[in-house]
């Protein structure tokens, strides 16, 4: 099985770059993926003409998608029209290979993240068994080097690391902080990658997007939407 991770998109904002979006969108077309996932920040401030926006360009990603809210989604009541045009902030998918919550970690109008008491036992639940387990949502759980300040980390945190750790859940994807990174506690690998196609980058890097291979080892690789080179990030045979 093949998976794209993307995030971060910022696809009405004035930070957005056109020729990126095309190079994103033509790379995820080629690499006969199964599965793209996209943890949150398509739009900038959450309106429905940002919605517009970014339904045509999903659309144009011919994969089946898995699509969770990110803060600015959130805004002016965006998370009703995230309903609207991509269906519930909560999405599962499960297939022979893998089980995948994505969750909603977003807040109306305020950039912190949050999970909530009430969705722990819909992760724990749904996050069980013997298959690769992956966890999707918008904030980052550790916080990430270089990117300053630390803020807007999820307010519960620890109950979700507590949860993702006692569970033995395989992978935990996010976005949000625009920088790619990696972190690797007890099991379980916390990834987050960055911008696909804005130029909010930090430092020097680059707008990029991860692709996990599953196959008889479990390859990440980055790929970097400017020139399309990829390089492996984690190679493991957890499975």
């Amino acid at each position: 099985m093949k998976i794209a991770h993307i995030s971060d998109l910022h696809l009405s904002g004035k930070h957005f770059v056109e020729e990126w979006g095309e190079n994103l969108i033509k790379i995820l077309n080629s690499k006969n993926l199964d599965l793209v996932i996209i943890t949150g920040d398509l739009t900038d401030d959450g309106y429905m003409h940002e919605y517009e926006i970014a339904e045509k360009f999903v659309d144009r990603i011919g994969i089946e998608k898995l699509i969770v809210p990110g803060n600015h989604d959130a805004r002016n009541k965006g998370y009703e029209i995230f309903e609207e045009v991509f269906g519930e902030r909560n999405k599962f998918y499960e297939n022979d290979e893998i089980i995948l919550l994505g969750m909603d970690s977003s807040e109306p109008d305020i950039d912190d993240g949050h999970i909530g008491r009430e969705n722990y036992k819909i992760i724990e639940n749904k996050l069980k068994g013997n298959k690769i387990k992956i966890f999707a949502l918008h904030h980052h759980i550790i916080p990430i080097p270089g990117t300053g300040r630390e803020r807007n980390i999820l307010i519960d945190a620890g109950d979700i690391l507590k949860i993702c750790i006692e569970h033995e859940i395989d992978f935990v994807l996010s976005g949000h902080k625009h920088l790619p990174w990696v972190w690797k506690l007890n099991k379980t690998y916390f990834i987050t990658t960055g911008t696909a196609c804005s130029n909010r980058l930090k430092g020097k890097s680059y707008p990029s997007f991860n692709i996990i291979e599953i196959s008889e080892n479990i390859i990440v690789n980055e790929v970097n939407v400017k020139s399309g080179k990829e390089r492996k990030i984690i190679e493991t045979n957890i499975k």
